[in-house]
């Protein structure tokens, strides 16, 4: 029933009867709510946390997982010299109910965190198939409007395009108090889900292209804070580990779109592509609609606080976010959503070499889908669908292969290098790219060379695209996680400015790509992918043994470690 109550489903019911059903403990004992009044403890811990903030401001437990509002409101603090707990006198602030308040995320039972974590990866799943599931369907609509093959991969790149824009709109927007990320996804979902009806039923090419990028955007906030939702219930020390399983269903969805669409074009045209996403997208938002409740602290205290309001009369009472978010400059956040991410992105050596690392290789990835159905079917004799097939061996790479290794070596080495205080140097997260930045021209030049030829068995460029996998999926962990640490208080905006420049070099590149593999063929086209990989691959080593001398010339990146 608690679960229930904090859905927008429970939302709803609450709101239609008045708060009459669905109550809150306060609600239901009117006594309970001066529970939640800050303690003369609470208040000493929480100045105390503020102390160490101003003294060690790149203390990383201290910042968490950073998103923009929290960047915002870090900022106006500073510039004010003013703690976290520096409410006006008339204030009383309502915070939670002791150590282990159950409506506290990082309290929740294990049972309850894993629920709500694998609804945040079905939605980030659910989003990310609809890029390359629409790939199949290409010919299609090549034929429907009457348009060029480039054109018609437009409609894969509007998509790309339209979620590596959305974070900078969403992600702010599930930080403001009264908000939160559970109405971010629930509403924003219900749009997405409809507006693939304008997909489907486009009148002309350029409403087709329109609703796909307006998909995108539309669907783009589990892609841009899914991260931050582990970090809202899951401890610090099994956080990562919430995130590799979060990242892998996101590299799961690409995967399996071109086997899913594959089919359905063959059975029932270019339309059914976009049926099935909107069947899964459907079915995600009633999963969401009843089942997600709000895992943002400070949203949850918020509501807490207009509850103990309705109950007492007293417009005091206030949650620490709603004092906070009144001291924040419109400027302010302007400045951190839209101008930081391209100032550290452009601006921040370590950041714009890392991005562009992680940039070259998703755009390679959408590149080289381009290449499967050329090997597989026009090749090998497959259809559509058996051609989609071809991408499980990156499927059964990462999900059995590298995530579970990767695992195994945060648990069995990696962690052997946390210090006293559980901190650990950003330069630990670069090993695995080590391992990685070999194995991707490794699998680029094996692949191309036997998918090239008729005679080479099918199965040979399927092995070697699970080397694939193993590199890419190796490498995007380990630099997501080297930005998250080496530059805590900026995480926000130096993933963002990821996800743009990543998202990008994604919509850019597979315009070239049908054209690139047939003028020069699998194998020459293969090994120029493989070489740009070459060139890129000093930089995993360059920051593991030098980083640190880096990072420490960085006024951004964090310094006490």
């Amino acid at each position: 029933m608690e679960t229930l109550r904090d859905t927008a489903f429970g939302k709803l019911v609450r709101l239609a009867t008045r708060y009459q059903w669905m109550q809150y403990p306060e609600e239901q004992d009117s006594s309970i709510w001066v529970e939640y009044l800050k303690t003369e403890t609470q208040k000493e811990e929480a100045t105390s946390i503020a102390d160490t903030q101003n003294e060690n401001p790149d203390d990383l437990e201290a910042c968490g997982i950073y998103t923009v509002m929290s960047q915002v409101s870090t900022r106006s603090r500073r510039m004010s010299s003013a703690s976290t707990i520096g409410a006006p006198v008339q204030s009383i602030v309502i915070s939670w109910r002791g150590p282990d308040d159950p409506e506290n995320p990082q309290n929740w039972s294990t049972k309850k965190k894993f629920f709500v974590s694998t609804l945040i990866w079905f939605l980030t799943f659910a989003i990310y198939i609809g890029s390359s599931i629409y790939s199949p369907g290409i010919p299609g609509v090549e034929e429907q409007f009457g348009v060029s093959s480039v054109a018609g991969t437009l409609g894969l790149t509007l998509f790309v395009a339209g979620y590596g824009l959305g974070p900078m709109i969403w992600a702010p927007l599930s930080e403001i108090p009264m908000i939160g990320r559970s109405p971010t996804y629930v509403l924003t979902l219900f749009v997405f889900v409809f507006f693939n009806f304008g997909i489907i039923y486009a009148k002309n090419f350029g409403m087709l292209l329109a609703f796909r990028f307006l998909t995108g955007f539309i669907g783009s906030p589990a892609l841009a804070t899914g991260a931050a939702s582990m970090g809202d219930i899951w401890s610090p020390r099994i956080r990562d580990y919430m995130i590799g399983i979060w990242g892998m269903f996101a590299i799961s969805a690409p995967v399996l779109g071109p086997m899913l669409g594959g089919f359905a074009f063959s059975a029932k045209g270019w339309t059914w592509t976009i049926w099935q996403l909107l069947w899964v997208s459907a079915f995600a938002f009633v999963l969401l609609f009843f089942g997600l409740p709000e895992t943002f602290a400070p949203n949850i205290l918020a509501r807490r606080a207009r509850r103990v309001r309705r109950i007492t009369g007293n417009s005091a009472y206030m949650a620490e976010s709603e004092i906070e978010i009144k001291e924040i400059q419109s400027v302010d956040l302007v400045f951190e959503a839209l101008i930081r991410p391209f100032q550290l992105c452009f601006a921040e050596p370590i950041v714009l070499l890392l991005n562009l690392y992680i940039a070259l290789i998703y755009g390679i990835l959408y590149i080289w889908f381009e290449a499967f159905p050329i090997i597989f079917e026009e090749l090998h004799g497959f259809n559509p669908g058996e051609g989609g097939l071809a991408f499980l061996g990156i499927l059964i790479s990462t999900c059995c292969l590298v995530i579970p290794g990767y695992f195994y070596w945060k648990y069995k080495y990696q962690s052997k290098y946390f210090d006293e205080n559980g901190n650990l140097a950003p330069e630990w997260q670069m090993p695995p790219a080590c391992v990685g930045a070999f194995a991707l021209p490794i699998s680029l030049f094996w692949f191309g060379w036997t998918g090239n030829f008729a005679s080479v068995h099918w199965i040979v460029p399927i092995i070697a695209s699970m080397l694939f996998a193993v590199g890419g999926c190796l490498i995007f962990n380990s630099i997501f996680c080297y930005l998250a640490h080496a530059y805590p208080r900026y995480a926000a905006s130096v993933l963002a400015g990821n996800d743009f420049l990543r998202s990008s070099f994604g919509a850019g590149f597979p315009l070239f790509a049908t054209a690139m593999f047939h003028n020069l063929g699998i194998g020459w086209a293969c090994t120029l992918l493989g070489c740009l990989t070459i060139v890129f691959m000093p930089f995993p080593f360059i920051l593991f043994f030098r980083g640190r001398k880096i990072r420490l010339a960085s006024k951004f990146a964090r310094h006490d470690i």
